[in-house]
């Protein structure tokens, strides 16, 4: 395991992050189930974990945008209820969601394609199938999958909308008590290099997609913010067909806070994803 760098602030957590070794061949994450302990994912290839600074980032939350790092963190009560109810879900939240990503991105339309919740607790993954924290480094599109992934939702737009800029993003949040266990963090995306990116096979049920993971590199700035509550949400993008210099990627993983209690309440987290049309 690799030692931690330094870095100049006292708002500091040191945890391993797990990161891909680059072996010349292109790794699978296979996702089916249910089994024990709910959906199951397998993954090949080799992850090494390397310790790495992860800055509180309350204290300088105007620094970030989704243009700039990549992520912001937004106040943001919900309406929502039930997170498990999924007409709920698509009654309330989405809505929600629509409006919180207009509103941070500029988009003029907005497509909530996908949702999925996950829990730290085995028992609750295996009664309401749910997933599991993922804890390695990742980032949830690739040049391919990203326009692919219009193409499957909104096949009869899909041509004339990749022809202008598109993003995805996501947004994260606790559904119930604040995040004890298993947090996520985010790197900057000005601190990712090219060739840190290794394309990854992605295999669902119903179809193939594909996903970026991650090369260990010390140069990664990681933040996250510290017992996100119910009335937060983090905001950050997975793609951007604009080259133009602005954030396109945001690389992120589950990890364990050493300064999580033993008895910490099980992760309970809900993340969109959508479709930001420019």
């Amino acid at each position: 395991m690799s030692q931690p760098v330094t870095v100049d602030t006292a708002a500091v957590t040191h945890a391993p992050l797990n990161y891909i070794v680059d072996n010349g061949i292109k790794p699978v994450n296979e996702t089916y189930g249910p089994g024990p302990g709910g959906l199951m994912r397998k993954t090949t290839g080799q992850f090494v974990p390397h310790t790495m600074p992860i800055i509180d980032a309350r204290p300088d939350r105007p620094q970030h945008s989704l243009d700039t790092s990549g992520f912001l963190l937004a106040d943001h009560p919900t309406g929502m209820a039930n997170f498990l109810d999924p007409d709920e879900l698509t009654r309330v939240y989405y809505p929600e969601m629509q409006a919180l990503i207009a509103a941070h991105s500029g988009a003029h339309r907005v497509h909530i394609f996908d949702h999925t919740i996950r829990s730290g607790d085995a028992d609750a993954r295996e009664s309401l199938k749910l997933r599991e924290p993922v804890k390695s480094v990742h980032n949830d599109y690739t040049e391919w999958s990203g326009p692919q992934r219009v193409r499957d939702i909104l096949p009869e737009e899909a041509e004339a909308l990749i022809q202008n800029r598109f993003a995805i993003i996501q947004v994260w949040r606790a559904i119930n008590q604040p995040i004890a266990r298993d947090p996520l963090c985010i790197a900057d995306a000005r601190s990712l290099a090219p060739k840190d990116f290794i394309a990854a096979e992605r295999r669902f049920p119903n179809r193939v997609g594909e996903i970026y993971q991650f090369t260990y590199n010390p140069a990664h700035r990681w933040h996250w913010f510290p017992h996100m509550r119910r009335d937060e949400a983090l905001v950050f993008k997975v793609y951007d067909s604009a080259k133009d210099g602005r954030a396109r990627w945001g690389a992120h993983t589950s990890f364990d806070d050493p300064a999580s209690p033993p008895n910490a309440h099980p992760r309970e987290s809900i993340e969109i994803r959508a479709f930001a049309f420019f």
